[in-house]
């Protein structure tokens, strides 16, 4: 029986915890406006965004092109040279069916430039000044996190040339329990998606008419070959929203979290990677020294009179 047969069996492209499904079409309108006021306010037109082809980068470009037009945004694909060809595959895939502008910088030669080409005879010789000696050691994380924040340096310059704001593409869960890179993928002028879990934005992409491939693919930062989101964390994306969910949201005790079927040392390993990342979501602490100080007492809202660009 084929999936275009009558009573044949469709496989759900996600999965989807009952507490967490939304109004995608609230929930667009609502990000569309965000989107545009963002926008508004700081005096700026068009928007920049690295498109990874997961599907957090392809559901806020998305948003993006319905909320002010595909001919105002610039997606940026960054690949690594250890990066799926798959991946950029489907970054192509959302800018060919969105008709944005695109731009390919690869970041190898930026990240090998300091820590010389991992395990390539002679690459220190071959790259003078590369890092130190142990940077052909370097781990995969290590790696990772740098490649993550070059992706945002060439970013945040694309926007000067593009004259956008970089949009993030960061998910509420990922934000909750930091898995993120400080000042890489967490770095933004402001985030859609940011107070979505990843199974909210699984739904959004459905509802935007993402690409299949790019809503069915296991989630991955594609930092190495073979590196997925929920292998590397040891969880799995629904049973952490719902837990983030109770948890956060809801405000449950660790005796209730037991009564919604979550073992104790579950909670507590969760508990301690949202804590343990709380200096991931927070601005720079400032010693105060004198009556006014920024980010502390003299705080204003972004929209405040003349905070725009003339």
């Amino acid at each position: 029986m084929t999936a275009t047969e009558p009573n044949a069996e469709i496989v759900p492209p996600f999965e989807l915890p009952s507490e967490l499904a939304i109004d995608t079409d609230i929930a667009r309108r609502v990000i569309g406006e965000f989107i545009r006021g963002q926008l508004e306010q700081a005096g700026f037109e068009r928007a920049v965004l690295g498109l990874s082809g997961g599907i957090d980068s392809a559901v806020v470009a998305y948003l993006v092109a319905e909320a002010i037009g595909p001919e105002r945004l610039l997606a940026v694909l960054m690949p690594f040279r250890t990066s799926s060809p798959a991946s950029r595959t489907d970054a192509e895939s959302v800018v060919a069916a969105l008709g944005c502008a695109s731009e390919v910088v690869d970041i190898s030669p930026m990240v090998d430039g300091y820590f010389g080409a991992e395990a390539t005879p002679g690459a220190a010789e071959a790259t003078p000044g590369a890092a130190e000696a142990d940077g052909l050691t370097a781990t995969p994380l290590r790696r990772g996190n740098f490649a993550a924040r070059m992706r945002m340096a060439v970013l945040y310059d694309r926007s000067v040339t593009w004259g956008g704001l970089v949009v993030g593409t960061g998910n509420k869960t990922e934000t909750l329990i930091g898995y993120t890179t400080l000042f890489g993928d967490s770095a933004s002028a402001f985030n859609p998606i940011g107070d979505l879990y990843k199974s909210q934005v699984r739904q959004l992409a459905v509802a935007l008419g993402v690409p299949d491939a790019i809503v069915r693919k296991p989630p991955t930062a594609d930092l190495w070959p073979g590196q997925t989101d929920e292998i590397e964390g040891g969880f799995s994306y629904p049973v952490l929203d719902r837990l983030l969910f109770w948890r956060v949201d809801k405000r449950r005790s660790l005796e209730e979290m037991a009564e919604l079927g979550y073992e104790a040392a579950v909670v507590e390993r969760v508990d301690r990677l949202v804590a343990g990342s709380e200096f991931k979501r927070q601005v720079p602490p400032i010693a105060k020294l004198g009556p006014r100080t920024a980010g502390v007492d003299y705080l204003y809202p972004r929209r405040r009179p003349g905070s725009a660009r003339g």
